[in-house]
């Protein structure tokens, strides 16, 4: 009942809004760790690390300078990072230092730069095993139609971000909203990260986060992932990193609740998705612009 309340009192708020003052619909809040909340009319929440679990040493260092410059500028952050990439092109890419390692580096994350994470899951049996230590869960988008790995992260109780599938179309992720909240979790924010276009390519439709916000649910835009190019390399992917910064802008000029962004010291020598990963270096100067368009779109 109160759900219903909260839904229907949404919806007016937002017809009342498109006479003018406000230029983003405001959608639910999801609670992140202990104080962050994704959604409502908030300022974009940043989610970003790098792709995979490096080693322990790489890990605190983004972390700990990604904190610190989010803490500068105002912007709530989560740190993210996987201890699997399951999908890789090749059978032999690095693919991370497997479940209890990479827990225990994510959770010394955690107690030392006080931030919550999030770090990827690929089969059920992970769901609880990370819920132990993660504060979100995110399903990659090859299994955001995996009911089962649905249900399982939905039964955690965690929040969920379920990354859009390449070959999907932003209102069949209705579906997946839909399979979350029957399985008695509503927690879920919706990611966009590009659709297939071609062979080895992608690209990003804007309306897409538009479509998907409708649903009543943060959404997130991944902005390093849409700019992949996969097998580009033959064995691994290939990217285009020039193009995260005007994305970034351009989804911000739309409207979304959060940023989800690959950042590494040296993506030249990342061990995973370096061609599309951020440089450390360059963050600061581009979350600035991003505080300016979000505040703009949002009525601050």
């Amino acid at each position: 009942m109160i759900e219903r309340l909260q839904d229907v009192r949404l919806q007016e708020k937002n017809r009342i809004n498109k006479g003018g003052e406000m230029l983003v619909n405001e959608v639910k809040k999801v609670k992140v760790g202990k104080d962050i909340e994704i959604g409502g009319n908030n300022r974009f929440t940043l989610i970003a690390g790098p792709c995979v679990i490096e080693s322990e040493e790489l890990v605190m260092e983004v972390a700990g300078k990604i904190k610190a410059i989010c803490d500068k500028l105002g912007i709530k952050y989560i740190f993210k990072a996987s201890f699997d990439k399951a999908n890789r092109s090749s059978i032999h890419s690095y693919r991370g230092p497997g479940i209890e390692e990479g827990l225990r580096i994510l959770k010394k994350v955690k107690e030392t730069y006080d931030v919550p994470v999030v770090t990827d899951v690929h089969e059920v049996w992970q769901c609880k095993k990370a819920a132990e230590v993660v504060d979100l869960l995110q399903i990659p988008a090859f299994l955001c139609r995996q009911t089962d790995l649905l249900i399982a992260a939905a039964e955690t109780g965690l929040p969920v971000n379920v990354k859009k599938g390449q070959f999907l179309a932003p209102w069949d992720m209705k579906n997946v909203v839909t399979k979350m909240e029957e399985s008695g979790n509503p927690q879920v924010m919706l990611c966009e990260r590009g659709s297939t276009f071609g062979y080895n390519n992608m690209v990003v439709d804007m309306r897409s986060l538009l479509e998907m916000r409708k649903f009543g649910y943060p959404v997130v835009f991944d902005v390093t992932h849409a700019v992949q190019k996969p097998g580009g390399l033959g064995t691994a992917t290939s990217g285009d990193r020039e193009y995260v910064y005007p994305l970034m802008r351009a989804g911000l000029a739309i409207g979304v609740d959060a940023i989800f962004a690959e950042v590494h010291p040296n993506p030249e020598k990342a061990l995973s998705d370096g061609p599309n990963m951020l440089y450390l270096s360059d963050l600061e100067e581009v979350l600035k612009v991003a505080i300016k368009i979000d505040d703009l779109v949002k009525g601050r």
